[in-house]
């Protein structure tokens, strides 16, 4: 039988020792590599994905200041009113990345009101994504803009002016929230804030300190307040707690959130909408704040298991997707 080309092109000189032993170095550098790609790439996605949901945030921003550029030089008269389609088609794209990524799902929309006033009161994740997605959901199915208090360094990014127009966030003074709800709207508070999502960790604390004022603007307006927690929110993104102390240090110090959020995996996520804890004028603010901790608590333990897990949470979203299959 006639040799291969291959084995027929080896110079004299090389044996066989030889060849097998250069075979087995580039075999085992084809090892090396695919070995290295498998381990580094959960690492080079735990920082790439978060800034994928960030572009993704900035693209609605930047289209959203396209759209309202366009009405202007056209010559029309913008008003709140222009912002309908451009919202409704962004809540459409939300609720897509929401359902193809995570498998969100919701359960209690039948306690945000159709109409009329209310509080909305939800824990705050290391990057609020259940927000944008309880937001879309709204817009889509019950035909409502839920108003939104941001963080003061949000009104300072670039390019998220028409992103705070057109989704109506305010900053959190209590006049200014109470006014809001008087006028019949939904309004949204994260009482943790951005101390709540970068130094939150896997057990849920609700790290909302001596903050009343959520409660003292529901008593103010007179409306109901709505808890809302979603499940593996914290698992979804997530901060590392090397360092925490003294970067929280420096937080309280100048408000600068400098600890990097990792994360993005597809976790299964699953907003819970509790049922509105009505106005009461009997009680004080602190009292309703109280009550509305409490259930808050109550919420994490029933539909959160603890200590949180990524792996878990990854592992349920494919369960979820299972049982879609086989539906």
């Amino acid at each position: 039988m006639a040799e291969s080309s291959y084995f027929s092109n080896i110079p004299s000189n090389v044996t066989y020792d030889v060849l097998g032993r250069d075979l087995l170095d580039v075999y085992f550098q084809y090892q090396t590599a695919i070995w290295t790609v498998v381990l580094l790439t959960p690492i080079v996605a735990i920082f790439f994905l978060p800034l994928v949901m960030m572009g993704l945030v900035y693209i609605s921003a930047l289209y959203l200041k396209a759209y309202r550029y366009y009405y202007k030089i056209n010559g029309y008269t913008f008003t709140p009113e222009c912002w309908k389609p451009a919202r409704y088609l962004l809540a459409c794209l939300w609720d897509f990345q929401a359902r193809f990524w995570y498998g969100y799902e919701i359960q209690g929309l039948e306690n945000i009101p159709s109409e009329g006033p209310a509080l909305v009161v939800f824990y705050h994740g290391s990057m609020p994504v259940d927000w944008y997605y309880l937001l879309s959901k709204t817009v889509l199915y019950k035909k409502r803009l839920i108003c939104a208090v941001g963080d003061r360094f949000l009104f300072h990014l670039p390019a998220f002016d028409a992103l705070i127009d057109c989704f109506q966030i305010y900053p959190g003074t209590i006049e200014t929230c109470a006014d809001i709800l008087k006028k019949g709207n939904l309004l949204a508070i994260a009482p943790g804030g951005v101390r709540e999502a970068l130094f939150g960790d896997e057990m849920y604390p609700i790290i909302w300190g001596t903050r009343k004022g959520f409660a003292k603007v529901a008593m103010e307006a007179k409306v109901p307040i709505i808890p809302v927690f979603t499940e593996n929110i914290r698992e979804a993104f997530f901060t590392h707690s090397f360092g925490k102390k003294w970067l929280r240090t420096i937080y309280e110090r100048t408000r600068i959130p400098l600890v990097p959020i990792y994360g993005g995996f597809p976790t299964k996520l699953k907003t819970f909408v509790g049922e509105p804890i009505p106005y009461d004028p009997t009680i004080t603010p602190d009292e309703m704040a109280t009550r509305v901790n409490e259930k808050m608590k109550d919420m994490i333990k029933t539909h959160q298991k603890l200590p949180g897990s990524v792996t878990r949470s990854v592992f349920e979203r494919f369960q979820y997707l299972f049982k879609l299959k086989h539906s």
